[in-house]
């Protein structure tokens, strides 16, 4: 009882008492409040209708993308595994959506934890957990009820069993997230660099085979192909933090914004390059630093970039409890700042400045994140260099 009046007293239990009080009721206020409530933009009503659709066989690739309103996007393959969300009315189907995505946050963040051998009792959980759900990109997979959380899952997983050898099923876990969207590509690079051949054939298969199935249950598969698609691969200059989509939407010259994607590809080469030296050495940096480059890489080159795919990059920020992680400086922080904090610059009295620091933020972000990471890496590699230990025949003389 004197316990519980007086409190713990190390520093470390002393924080983490305050820590998990604010993390836990943070987590409800976004599930219970925001997410139930919703917002203007709704992620998950044309998941629904499309579901609806494949079970009834109905057309299901018929959005009008001249508007803005969100589209339906998913393959054939992604319309097989959502469609049971078609069983339940619209609105309990969409609360327990809300639920199965922050389920797999939290089982995505528990797993993160014991990828970087930390548990619940340690400070970083209740850190973890608050940093998360303060985020701009929980906070809006939440709100606006997309599939998010369940890709973050898929990637943790992914990473886990990639480090632990387990390749089938390190593949079939990113395989899932594969057949709904591409969005997690970049990190099939891992295991060509580690050399986890295996992982390919449930990472591809798994997509292919659920293809398969849905294509000829589907009303329009082909659809997808000649309507979807060619819409995927166009840059838009609306809620795109892309390099493209901030530089078309502020008119800046094609021969500019091609030149800023080609020096970024550049530092994303670069960076990856210099981390394979690790590839061996220190597994749990190698992957995961290398696929927090390889993420925001894709975001800010491809032709789509969302603020909250930030998300995904949740791996590269908890390095920071590694020696040598690239995240132990202020400016990387100043970057995560840019690009998960869910303030608004937005300005009554300062309009057209508030707008630009809302719209640049994620941009920026982005960007200072992978010149950090590149400058830090770089300097690394220079450091060694200088201090390589003498020659053989040096060091014999030294020795006499």
């Amino acid at each position: 009882m004197a316990e519980l009046v007086e409190g713990p007293r190390d520093p470390v239990a002393v924080a983490a008492a305050v820590l998990w009080p604010v993390a836990v009721m943070t987590a409800l206020q976004r599930v219970l409040i925001k997410a139930v409530d919703g917002y203007i933009t709704d992620d998950f009503a044309p998941v629904y209708t499309a579901a609806v659709a494949f079970w009834n066989r109905r057309e299901v690739y018929t959005a009008d993308f001249s508007s803005v309103d969100p589209h339906y996007l998913y393959p054939p393959s992604g319309t097989l595994l959502i469609a049971p969300i078609a069983v339940l009315p619209p609105e309990l189907s969409r609360w327990v959506f809300i639920l199965a995505n922050t389920a797999a946050i939290l089982v995505a963040l528990y797993l993160l934890l014991r990828m970087f051998g930390l548990g619940l009792r340690s400070l970083a959980a209740p850190l973890l957990l608050l940093g998360a759900f303060f985020s701009e990109a929980v906070t809006n997979t939440l709100v606006f009820t997309n599939i998010n959380g369940l890709v973050l899952l898929g990637e943790i997983v992914f990473l886990l069993l990639l480090l632990r050898r387990r390749d089938y099923w390190s593949g079939a876990a990113i395989g899932l997230t594969f057949a709904v969207k591409p969005i997690l590509a970049p990190l099939l690079l891992l295991p060509l660099v580690r050399g986890q051949w295996r992982v390919f054939v449930t990472a591809l298969g798994i997509p292919v085979v659920l293809t398969a199935v849905a294509w000829p249950l589907a009303a329009d598969p082909a659809a997808f192909l000649t309507h979807t698609a060619p819409y995927l691969m166009q840059s838009r200059d609306y809620f795109n933090s892309a390099i493209v989509g901030n530089g078309t939407y502020y008119g800046l010259p094609s021969l500019l914004i091609t030149g800023l994607r080609g020096l970024f590809a550049l530092l994303v080469l670069g960076s990856v390059w210099l981390l394979c030296r690790y590839h061996r050495s220190d597994e749990v940096f190698f992957v995961t630093t290398t696929s927090g480059v390889l993420l925001t890489g894709s975001f800010l080159l491809g032709s789509l970039g969302q603020m909250y795919y930030s998300m995904m990059l949740v791996p590269l920020l908890l390095s920071v409890v590694l020696p040598n992680s690239v995240m132990r400086n202020w400016p990387a922080w100043l970057a995560v700042y840019g690009f998960l904090s869910y303030d608004s610059w937005l300005s009554g009295r300062f309009p057209e400045a508030g707008r630009a620091a809302e719209y640049m933020k994620t941009t920026l972000g982005w960007s200072l994140l992978l010149i950090v990471i590149f400058g830090v890496l770089l300097h690394r590699r220079l450091a060694a260099r200088r201090v390589a230990p003498a020659s053989p025949a040096k060091q014999d003389v030294m020795v006499q």
